[in-house]
């Protein structure tokens, strides 16, 4: 009896050894300029099964904000869990290396403990159509292996239709542009990026990995396969008028609306709203486009019995606009810009649970850090979620920033607490911003006159000039200047 109870106890205590070593997976997935408009963010409209069935297996952050409406600076802040004003990374031109040489990225972190640790399509920024197939702004030192891939959304340009046609041949990286053909979705950049990445994670299932796929849809040109348009009828698509969306902006600012106020409505001159319609519906193909990529890889992951073992995150660098206000794009400290998709599942985490605590992409790294059983590396401007992950309804008082940087003299900073979000330009001296998303959760009315709300408005600003005034101005190197320094440093 004294043999077989003592072999029982071995037996345990090497089982829970085993499992305590145990090193998670984590599935990194990415989206380009993909805002909420998806099915389990309540958008039943657009057809999103595949997402819908990740937040089924974990937890939906539905305020999860950005800190930087704009691809770069979002991006290094998720990869560094450090805001735009600590890094430094502020402009589209950065480069992370020159800015913090010593920096340890998230996918380092990974490689430095053994993990293998590969990028497919695009993680950091990348001039979206024009650099997709090379590294574009990649960190080297992040991965072990990083895969660029491209398809005919690249490399048959020619048949992309742009709004206005006086436009054809400015450039796609900001356009109004989309194209339908009648294609499989692997002969997409989208689609390879999804082929690589399970193909990677087939041929290192017996090892610790972090594998991202960054997806480069539904940033605009708006291209997909034909089927996913039909999913889409026009008729069915609503656009808000533009009277209605006018009003909407005669309490707002000017410096908020410094890019697009002298282009309203939909950013270009001369874009028609039927023009607008169709490009959203394009968008919404190409997020449906995107939602099949995810759905294989979850498919991989079940076919290699890796769902027990893998964290997975999918998020998108920030929200976006399609026509909400007359505007287009990202770059503004409204809701519909900074909020975006956030959705985590793995073991442990609760299963189809809805977090509606404001939370901040800074954040991801020290959540999928501690999740994955290591330690929080200190001086990041995140926390982890873990306890939201366990339980999405627990107590949780951070407010999110989120900020607008034209240029050194023209800023922009917004605080999201569970109620209300209050934007300060230039500190205040350009302007203020004031909305209760309890009441008005479209930002319609700006309520910072309001005398009833002065003791709120003190104590927010309070809050959010401790972030606005770490700013540290800096003018981005041209890129030969970048590039020498980078070489100069190997």
């Amino acid at each position: 009896m004294k043999v077989n109870y003592l072999f029982s106890f071995l037996v345990l205590f090497i089982s829970i050894s085993v499992i305590a070593n145990e090193k998670y997976n984590v599935l990194f997935i990415s989206a380009d300029d993909l805002n909420t408009d998806l099915g389990c963010y309540g958008v039943k409209q657009v057809k999103t099964p595949h997402i819908d069935r990740l937040a089924k297996m974990g937890v939906r952050f539905d305020r999860a904000y950005c800190q930087q409406a704009l691809c770069g600076p979002s991006r290094a802040s998720v990869m560094t869990g450090l805001r735009p004003n600590t890094s430094g990374f502020v402009w589209l031109k950065d480069d992370l290396r020159l800015l913090m040489p010593n920096v340890v990225t998230l996918g380092q972190f990974y490689k430095n403990r053994g993990y293998y640790s590969a990028r497919v399509g695009k993680i950091y920024h990348y001039g979206n159509p024009r650099e997709i197939g090379t590294n574009g702004r990649d960190d080297a030192l992040t991965w072990t292996e990083r895969f660029n891939p491209y398809g005919i959304d690249r490399s048959q340009e020619e048949s992309i239709t742009v709004y206005p046609e006086s436009r054809k041949g400015a450039g796609l990286g900001i356009s109004m542009a989309w194209w339908d053909p009648v294609s499989e979705d692997t002969d997409h950049t989208d689609g390879k990026v999804a082929s690589k990445a399970i193909e990677l994670i087939e041929k290192h299932k017996d090892e610790p990995f972090f594998i991202a796929a960054g997806f480069f849809n539904p940033h605009c040109p708006y291209v997909a396969p034909k089927k996913y348009f039909d999913m889409y009828p026009l008729e069915k698509i609503e656009m808000q008028d533009l009277k209605e969306a006018k009003a909407d902006l005669n309490d707002v600012p000017k410096l908020a609306m410094l890019r697009d106020g002298k282009k309203w409505p939909y950013y270009f001159n001369d874009i028609t709203p039927e023009q607008a319609r169709k490009c959203k519906q394009a968008y919404y193909a190409s997020v449906s486009f995107v939602d099949a990529q995810v759905g294989r890889l979850l498919d991989a992951l079940e076919k290699n019995d890796l769902m027990d073992k893998t964290i997975v995150i999918f998020w998108s660098d920030h929200g976006y606009f399609l026509g909400e206000k007359g505007l287009w794009y990202k770059r503004k400290n409204f809701e519909r810009s900074v909020r975006a998709p956030m959705i985590i599942s793995g073991p442990g985490v609760t299963q189809g649970g809805e977090c509606f605590s404001p939370v901040e992409f800074v954040d991801i790294y020290p959540t999928l850090v501690d999740f994955t059983g290591h330690k929080v590396p200190e001086g990041l401007d995140g926390v982890t979620l873990r306890p939201l992950l366990k339980n999405p309804a627990a107590k949780w008082d951070r407010p999110a920033i989120s900020q607008v940087h034209y240029n050194p003299k023209q800023q922009g900073y917004s605080i999201r607490t569970q109620r209300w979000r209050y934007t300060e330009w230039n500190e205040g001296r350009e302007g203020r911003e004031l909305y209760d998303h309890q009441n008005d959760p479209h930002e319609t009315m700006n309520l910072i006159d309001n005398p009833e709300h002065a003791a709120l408005i003190k104590k927010l600003s309070t809050e959010v000039q401790k972030y606005s005034k770490t700013y540290t101005a800096h003018v981005p190197p041209k890129i030969g200047e970048m590039e020498l320094e980078i070489f100069k440093k190997k």
